[in-house]
């Protein structure tokens, strides 16, 4: 009797030990501080990185916790439901970990030799490409006014496609590209465009991405296109999670016709379904045409 208690008691030992180095290695991922604006360190090098991975933060990884990620972290802690307060501290630290991955080595080596790369997700470590530098900002925080889910479609008859997006999609067919955004520019816009448009006319689709670029280009939105995208209600592909999805050819030829000049809106910077819109606020902006089920506006 004594031996099988003594058994029990080891087992329960080895269980309890097991059970606390999972835990452990859950939270391995960052120290136990709170990381606030103002911070610097290895915390907010992980922090950075896990932020652009999810596509939230297009700045330099550079471990100094600034304006940009800041902004980013809020944005992040919106999407998946949380506190909204721009510190990283147990929950938000463990919601990051669970969301995203962070290849340590790689960042510190391109951290060590200099070198400007990104680290975004579903992008091989080769294909990342150099952050822009003319926005180093996630977004900055000054909106205009949104339509809420009114001003992207995301339209629930549309066929839901669970795929996640996969290396071979990553890389622009296209060439002739103006300066200014980069190959992971391109390719969250074109997650946009096939989660908030992709049954609707081509047209409609590169109307889409003519938006976001508008509202990149005025003084009323964030002025980087993660930004944009990311912005709090601002599209419902982002809110229900179809930005996710994995976007077909067309939306990337739609994106780069965008951004090669075509703007089919009129300039708009806002657009909403009018069979399903319920802001008395997005039917009061200036029309300016529709094209497909989407009308756009001013």
């Amino acid at each position: 009797m004594k031996n099988k208690i003594l058994i029990c008691l080891f087992i329960l030992t080895i269980s309890s030990f097991g059970f606390i180095n999972s835990e452990k290695d859950q939270l391995d991922a960052f120290s136990n501080q709170v990381i606030q604006q103002g911070a610097t360190g290895d915390d907010v090098i992980e922090l950075q990185a896990r932020l652009q991975y999810l596509a939230f933060y297009n700045g330099k990884i550079d471990g100094v916790f600034g304006w940009g990620t800041y902004w980013a972290l809020r944005n992040f802690q919106y999407e998946f439901g949380m506190e909204i307060d721009g510190l990283a501290g147990a929950a938000t630290k463990q919601k990051l970990a669970d969301a995203s991955e962070f290849d340590r080595d790689y960042v510190y080596e391109q951290i060590r030799k200099g070198n400007d790369f990104t680290h975004y997700g579903g992008v091989d470590n080769d294909k990342q490409s150099k952050p822009n530098n003319n926005n180093t900002s996630s977004g900055s925080g000054s909106s205009g006014g949104t339509s809420g889910s009114d001003s992207g479609s995301g339209d629930s008859d549309q066929q839901q496609d669970t795929n996640e997006t996969t290396d071979e999609d990553l890389e622009p067919s296209a060439v002739n590209m103006p300066q200014g955004f980069s190959q992971n520019d391109i390719q969250i816009m074109a997650n946009a465009v096939y989660g908030e448009a992709r049954g609707e006319p081509y047209e409609g689709q590169v109307a889409v991405a003519s938006v976001i670029l508008n509202r990149v280009e005025s003084p009323s939105f964030p002025n980087t296109v993660s930004g944009v995208i990311f912005e709090p209600r601002a599209f419902t592909a982002v809110s229900d999670g179809q930005i996710w999805l994995t976007p077909n050819d067309q939306a990337k030829k739609a994106v780069l016709d965008a951004i090669n000049g075509w703007d089919p809106t009129g300039e708009a910077i806002y657009y909403f379904n009018p069979d399903t819109a319920t802001s008395a606020w997005i039917w009061s902006r200036p029309q300016i045409k529709r094209i497909g089920k989407h009308v756009f506006c001013m």
